[in-house]
């Protein structure tokens, strides 16, 4: 039997949680990372929100994992589609302008799944356009 490959959309607290955070909150993410049936998408928001940081504070090992990441993730730079969806899904379910936009991504690049450090009391778990799954549950 085939393996089932899952769309896999990470939000950027993901990403800063996998380099940053302390060794019981990487093991989550790093699990996601780690699995073969995934394939990561992305949208260029995701790359401003992390990469300009780590330039600016000097901090290579985090700009080379950053990288490494945005390398192997499949990129939809279709900006007017993003903002057009963005803005409807942030008018219908109230969801924050950032997180719309991340949304709006993952839903052009037909994500099985948004992960997200959000918790579920937050805005952005109130989305239709694509399955939106916290990080720690």
């Amino acid at each position: 039997m085939a393996r089932r490959t899952i769309r896999t959309y990470l939000d950027s607290g993901v990403l800063i949680t996998a380099y940053n955070a302390a060794p019981e909150l990487k093991e989550p993410v790093l699990r996601v990372l780690e699995d073969p049936d995934r394939v990561f998408l992305c949208s260029p928001f995701v790359h401003l929100e992390t990469t300009p940081k780590a330039l600016f504070n000097k901090r290579a090992g985090e700009y080379r994992f950053y990288q490494t990441y945005f390398r192997r993730a499949v990129i939809t730079n279709d900006l007017k589609a993003i903002l057009g969806y963005g803005f409807r899904e942030a008018a219908k379910a109230g969801v924050g302008p950032m997180d719309a936009l991340h949304l709006a991504a993952a839903h052009l690049l037909k994500a099985d799944e948004f992960i997200t450090t959000e918790k579920p009391s937050k805005s952005v778990h109130r989305s239709s356009l694509v399955k939106v799954v916290y990080l720690f549950s």
